[in-house]
Protein backbone atom coordinates (compact mmCIF):
# COMPACT_ATOMS: atom_id res chain seq x y z
CA UNK A 1 0.00 0.00 0.00
CA UNK A 2 1.37 3.35 -0.77
CA UNK A 3 0.00 6.91 0.10
CA UNK A 4 1.86 8.18 -2.72
CA UNK A 5 0.01 9.06 -6.02
CA UNK A 6 -0.34 6.61 -8.61
CA UNK A 7 -0.68 7.14 -12.90
CA UNK A 8 -1.56 4.55 -15.47
CA UNK A 9 -0.54 5.88 -18.88
CA UNK A 10 -1.63 4.50 -22.04
CA UNK A 11 1.18 4.55 -25.24
CA UNK A 12 3.27 5.19 -22.10
CA UNK A 13 6.33 4.04 -23.54
CA UNK A 14 7.30 7.44 -26.22
CA UNK A 15 6.34 10.85 -27.60
CA UNK A 16 3.60 12.14 -25.19
CA UNK A 17 3.10 9.17 -23.03
CA UNK A 18 6.90 8.81 -22.39
CA UNK A 19 6.96 12.24 -21.08
CA UNK A 20 4.00 12.53 -18.87
CA UNK A 21 5.36 9.65 -17.40
CA UNK A 22 9.36 10.88 -16.62
CA UNK A 23 7.32 14.55 -15.40
CA UNK A 24 4.78 12.70 -12.95
CA UNK A 25 7.53 10.46 -11.89
CA UNK A 26 10.19 13.70 -10.98
CA UNK A 27 7.04 15.27 -9.24
CA UNK A 28 7.11 11.73 -7.06
CA UNK A 29 4.35 9.70 -8.66
CA UNK A 30 4.58 6.31 -9.34
CA UNK A 31 3.95 5.08 -12.95
CA UNK A 32 2.38 2.15 -14.76
CA UNK A 33 2.58 2.39 -18.28
CA UNK A 34 1.17 -0.17 -20.73
CA UNK A 35 2.42 -0.63 -25.07
CA UNK A 36 1.56 -2.74 -27.59
CA UNK A 37 4.70 -3.42 -29.04
CA UNK A 38 7.25 -0.94 -28.25
CA UNK A 39 8.78 -3.06 -25.90
CA UNK A 40 12.04 -1.67 -26.33
CA UNK A 41 10.81 2.01 -25.72
CA UNK A 42 8.91 0.95 -22.71
CA UNK A 43 11.55 -0.74 -21.13
CA UNK A 44 14.13 2.40 -21.34
CA UNK A 45 11.34 4.74 -20.37
CA UNK A 46 10.64 2.66 -16.88
CA UNK A 47 14.68 2.98 -16.75
CA UNK A 48 14.14 6.65 -17.05
CA UNK A 49 11.19 6.56 -14.44
CA UNK A 50 13.48 4.35 -11.73
CA UNK A 51 16.19 6.85 -12.17
CA UNK A 52 14.03 9.59 -10.88
CA UNK A 53 13.87 7.38 -7.74
CA UNK A 54 10.05 6.51 -8.63
CA UNK A 55 8.63 3.54 -8.83
CA UNK A 56 7.69 1.79 -12.51
CA UNK A 57 5.42 -1.25 -13.85
CA UNK A 58 5.15 -1.36 -17.55
CA UNK A 59 2.90 -4.01 -19.18
CA UNK A 60 2.21 -4.91 -22.91
CA UNK A 61 -1.53 -4.57 -23.45
CA UNK A 62 -4.19 -4.22 -26.37
CA UNK A 63 -6.35 -1.64 -25.02
CA UNK A 64 -8.96 -2.12 -27.41
CA UNK A 65 -9.21 -5.06 -25.57
CA UNK A 66 -11.77 -4.90 -22.19
CA UNK A 67 -10.42 -8.18 -20.55
CA UNK A 68 -6.74 -7.40 -21.03
CA UNK A 69 -7.70 -3.56 -19.44
CA UNK A 70 -9.49 -4.71 -16.62
CA UNK A 71 -6.76 -7.25 -15.98
CA UNK A 72 -4.11 -4.26 -16.07
CA UNK A 73 -6.37 -2.36 -14.03
CA UNK A 74 -6.32 -5.13 -11.06
CA UNK A 75 -2.78 -5.60 -11.48
CA UNK A 76 -1.59 -1.69 -10.81
CA UNK A 77 -4.40 -1.55 -8.16
CA UNK A 78 -2.77 -4.86 -6.18
CA UNK A 79 0.82 -3.28 -6.67
CA UNK A 80 -0.34 0.30 -5.18
CA UNK A 81 -3.36 -0.15 -4.09
CA UNK A 82 -4.73 2.92 -5.97
CA UNK A 83 -4.80 4.48 -9.54
CA UNK A 84 -5.41 8.41 -9.05
CA UNK A 85 -5.02 9.51 -12.50
CA UNK A 86 -5.47 7.52 -15.95
CA UNK A 87 -4.03 9.33 -18.95
CA UNK A 88 -5.47 7.96 -22.32
CA UNK A 89 -2.25 8.43 -24.44
CA UNK A 90 -2.79 5.80 -26.89
CA UNK A 91 -4.85 6.76 -30.05
CA UNK A 92 -2.88 5.73 -33.39
CA UNK A 93 -2.79 7.71 -36.36
CA UNK A 94 -4.23 6.72 -39.78
CA UNK A 95 -4.45 9.03 -43.35
CA UNK A 96 -6.97 7.11 -45.79
CA UNK A 97 -9.52 8.93 -47.57
CA UNK A 98 -13.00 8.12 -46.46
CA UNK A 99 -14.09 6.01 -49.87
CA UNK A 100 -10.15 4.80 -49.74
CA UNK A 101 -10.47 3.55 -46.57
CA UNK A 102 -10.96 -0.30 -45.62
CA UNK A 103 -13.46 -1.83 -43.26
CA UNK A 104 -10.41 -3.20 -40.91
CA UNK A 105 -9.00 0.67 -40.96
CA UNK A 106 -12.22 2.34 -40.25
CA UNK A 107 -12.77 0.25 -36.88
CA UNK A 108 -9.13 0.09 -35.98
CA UNK A 109 -9.64 3.65 -35.75
CA UNK A 110 -12.63 3.73 -33.35
CA UNK A 111 -11.19 0.15 -31.05
CA UNK A 112 -7.78 1.41 -30.94
CA UNK A 113 -9.02 5.71 -29.73
CA UNK A 114 -12.30 5.50 -28.77
CA UNK A 115 -13.27 2.23 -26.80
CA UNK A 116 -9.93 2.69 -24.97
CA UNK A 117 -11.24 5.63 -23.09
CA UNK A 118 -14.24 3.75 -22.19
CA UNK A 119 -12.75 0.61 -20.81
CA UNK A 120 -10.06 2.52 -18.43
CA UNK A 121 -12.55 4.60 -16.88
CA UNK A 122 -15.24 1.63 -16.56
CA UNK A 123 -12.52 -0.19 -14.74
CA UNK A 124 -10.25 2.32 -13.03
CA UNK A 125 -13.22 4.82 -11.71
CA UNK A 126 -14.53 2.62 -9.51
CA UNK A 127 -11.59 3.35 -7.30
CA UNK A 128 -11.44 6.78 -7.69
CA UNK A 129 -15.17 6.79 -6.39
CA UNK A 130 -14.08 5.03 -3.62
CA UNK A 131 -11.38 7.27 -2.95
CA UNK A 132 -13.35 10.73 -3.51
CA UNK A 133 -10.20 11.69 -5.92
CA UNK A 134 -9.46 10.85 -9.38
CA UNK A 135 -8.40 12.51 -12.40
CA UNK A 136 -9.08 11.37 -16.34
CA UNK A 137 -7.31 12.79 -19.11
CA UNK A 138 -7.67 12.02 -22.68
CA UNK A 139 -5.92 13.24 -25.89
CA UNK A 140 -8.23 14.41 -28.97
CA UNK A 141 -7.66 16.37 -31.72
CA UNK A 142 -7.35 20.40 -31.91
CA UNK A 143 -10.13 21.07 -34.54
CA UNK A 144 -12.06 17.45 -33.31
CA UNK A 145 -15.04 19.46 -31.33
CA UNK A 146 -15.90 20.92 -35.05
CA UNK A 147 -18.30 19.19 -36.88
CA UNK A 148 -16.62 19.07 -40.01
CA UNK A 149 -16.10 17.53 -43.15
CA UNK A 150 -12.64 15.83 -43.16
CA UNK A 151 -12.12 13.97 -45.86
CA UNK A 152 -8.23 12.62 -45.17
CA UNK A 153 -8.73 11.08 -41.94
CA UNK A 154 -12.38 10.45 -41.39
CA UNK A 155 -12.22 7.88 -39.13
CA UNK A 156 -9.55 9.40 -36.84
CA UNK A 157 -11.14 12.46 -37.10
CA UNK A 158 -14.82 11.21 -35.77
CA UNK A 159 -13.01 8.87 -33.05
CA UNK A 160 -10.91 11.99 -31.89
CA UNK A 161 -14.43 13.56 -31.89
CA UNK A 162 -16.30 10.73 -30.10
CA UNK A 163 -13.34 10.85 -27.17
CA UNK A 164 -14.30 14.49 -26.47
CA UNK A 165 -18.36 13.36 -26.23
CA UNK A 166 -17.71 10.28 -23.91
CA UNK A 167 -15.11 12.71 -21.67
CA UNK A 168 -18.10 15.20 -20.76
CA UNK A 169 -20.77 12.35 -20.50
CA UNK A 170 -17.90 10.58 -17.69
CA UNK A 171 -17.18 13.93 -16.75
CA UNK A 172 -20.81 14.82 -15.79
CA UNK A 173 -21.15 11.21 -14.06
CA UNK A 174 -18.00 11.40 -12.40
CA UNK A 175 -18.34 14.85 -11.19
CA UNK A 176 -19.99 14.38 -7.33
CA UNK A 177 -17.48 12.23 -6.54
CA UNK A 178 -14.41 14.25 -6.82
CA UNK A 179 -12.87 12.94 -10.16
CA UNK A 180 -12.42 15.45 -13.10
CA UNK A 181 -12.16 14.26 -16.78
CA UNK A 182 -11.01 16.17 -19.53
CA UNK A 183 -9.34 16.67 -22.37
CA UNK A 184 -6.40 17.61 -24.22
CA UNK A 185 -6.34 18.29 -27.58
CA UNK A 186 -3.08 18.95 -29.42
CA UNK A 187 -2.26 20.89 -32.98
CA UNK A 188 1.18 20.01 -34.57
CA UNK A 189 3.49 18.94 -31.90
CA UNK A 190 7.52 18.09 -31.98
CA UNK A 191 7.09 14.61 -30.29
CA UNK A 192 10.11 13.08 -32.31
CA UNK A 193 7.30 10.83 -34.03
CA UNK A 194 6.90 14.02 -36.88
CA UNK A 195 9.55 14.21 -39.70
CA UNK A 196 10.82 17.94 -38.93
CA UNK A 197 10.62 18.43 -42.86
CA UNK A 198 6.53 18.42 -42.22
CA UNK A 199 6.62 20.42 -39.19
CA UNK A 200 8.26 22.97 -40.65
CA UNK A 201 5.70 22.96 -43.80
CA UNK A 202 3.09 23.13 -41.38
CA UNK A 203 4.19 25.91 -39.69
CA UNK A 204 3.01 28.79 -41.75
CA UNK A 205 -0.70 27.69 -41.01
CA UNK A 206 0.34 28.02 -37.32
CA UNK A 207 -1.12 31.52 -36.32
CA UNK A 208 0.99 31.67 -33.52
CA UNK A 209 3.66 30.67 -36.07
CA UNK A 210 5.64 27.79 -34.56
CA UNK A 211 5.63 24.14 -34.00
CA UNK A 212 4.38 23.02 -30.25
CA UNK A 213 6.09 21.42 -27.87
CA UNK A 214 6.18 18.38 -25.58
CA UNK A 215 6.63 21.48 -22.49
CA UNK A 216 3.15 23.06 -23.77
CA UNK A 217 1.42 19.23 -23.18
CA UNK A 218 3.04 18.90 -20.07
CA UNK A 219 1.84 22.41 -18.65
CA UNK A 220 -1.67 21.50 -19.57
CA UNK A 221 -1.14 18.02 -17.76
CA UNK A 222 0.54 19.65 -14.53
CA UNK A 223 -2.64 21.89 -14.50
CA UNK A 224 -5.58 19.34 -15.30
CA UNK A 225 -3.97 17.10 -12.31
CA UNK A 226 -3.40 19.80 -9.80
CA UNK A 227 -6.05 20.77 -7.36
CA UNK A 228 -5.86 24.25 -8.57
CA UNK A 229 -8.13 22.45 -11.76
CA UNK A 230 -10.28 20.37 -9.27
CA UNK A 231 -13.05 22.55 -10.67
CA UNK A 232 -12.46 22.24 -14.34
CA UNK A 233 -14.24 18.75 -15.83
CA UNK A 234 -15.66 18.21 -18.67
CA UNK A 235 -13.20 20.65 -20.74
CA UNK A 236 -11.19 20.13 -24.02
CA UNK A 237 -8.00 22.81 -23.62
CA UNK A 238 -6.58 22.82 -27.22
CA UNK A 239 -2.68 23.02 -27.17
CA UNK A 240 -2.10 24.07 -30.78
CA UNK A 241 -1.55 27.43 -30.92
CA UNK A 242 -4.34 28.79 -32.50
CA UNK A 243 -3.98 25.92 -35.84
CA UNK A 244 -8.05 24.48 -35.68
CA UNK A 245 -9.68 27.27 -34.43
Amino acid sequence: MTDQRVAFITGGARGIGRAIGLELACAGWHIALCYRTSKDDAEATCASIKAQKAEALMAQCDVSDPVAVAELVDRVQNKWDRIDAVINCAGPFRRAKILEETVGGWRSMFQNNLDPVFFTAKFAAPGMIERKWGRIISFSLANADHIAANTAITAHFIAKSGVLSLSRALAKELAPHGVTVNCISPGFIDSKSTPRAELDEVTTRIPAGYVGSLDDILAATRFLLSEQARYITGANLQVSGGWGL
